[in-house]
């Protein structure tokens, strides 16, 4: 674990976005984006802003950390390619962390949550995952792309989850509804401790973007050139060209 290290971790995976500077655990400043500005015209001023409020400049950065994705295509581009470029000029390590990852661990411990996010046309991505009770995040399947219906016909065979993310969010209707077909109740307040529990809307996934990055071996396939994108299904253009 690289504990006492500064980390700064950017997400442009979401639409709100963030920007977080941490020390070990202690939060030096989190700047959450502006969703209906683009990520290329805030993600420099929020780097400039948070480094501001920490008091540090990018030299005191010791390793770089952001989401790789899923998530929207050109937010990871901006998110990445911005990473990547300060990390080689620097010469620090730079970690991509799973947005579904991050989107888990801010709903807390949990044995089994499924992390949802937009992925347009009304379609989520969806992963299931375990938080332990010191928040290290366990993959229970793969990322995928899922319409909501398939996401309820994929797990809805559980009766004790976390939904998480804004996906969970965006689909709150259609998850009590699915809750209410197999007899189940739907906690909205995400207080209940068994059941289907909607987890808080988070602000700011730079955070646990910090926290997860810290929680991960600093070696040689932590260099810039090496991390990419996980986009979990191919872009619009790609699809169009695939169905041509």
């Amino acid at each position: 674990m690289n504990e006492g290290i500064v980390i700064l971790s950017v997400d442009t995976a979401t639409p709100s976005g963030g920007v977080c500077v941490c020390r070990g655990n202690e939060v030096l400043a989190s700047i959450s984006s502006e969703p209906d500005l683009s990520h290329s015209n805030t993600l420099l001023r929020d780097i400039r802003s948070a480094l501001t409020n920490a008091s540090l400049a990018l030299g005191h950065i010791d390793l770089f950390a952001v989401a790789k994705g899923p998530g929207s295509f050109t937010g990871l581009r901006i998110g990445l390619a911005t990473v990547k470029a300060l990390a080689a000029t620097l010469e620090r390590p730079c970690i991509g962390v799973p947005t579904l990852h991050a989107v888990a661990r801010a709903a807390g411990p949990s044995a089994a949550t499924v992390a949802l996010l937009p992925a347009g046309r009304g379609e989520l991505f969806a992963q299931l995952l375990s938080v332990s009770e010191s928040l290290d995040v366990t993959e229970l399947d793969s990322p995928a792309h899922l319409s909501p219906a398939s996401v309820i016909e994929k797990y809805g065979s559980s009766r004790d989850l976390i939904w998480s993310g804004t996906g969970a969010h965006t689909q709150k209707e259609l998850l009590w509804k699915a809750a209410n077909d197999r007899g189940l109740d739907f906690d909205e307040t995400g207080t209940k401790v068994s059941g289907w529990r909607l987890a808080a809307a988070q602000d700011n996934l730079a955070l646990q973007i910090a926290f997860i990055a810290q929680t991960q071996s600093i070696d040689s396939d932590k260099s810039a050139e090496l991390l990419q994108a996980l986009y979990v299904r191919p872009s619009d253009p790609e699809l169009k060209n695939v169905s041509n």
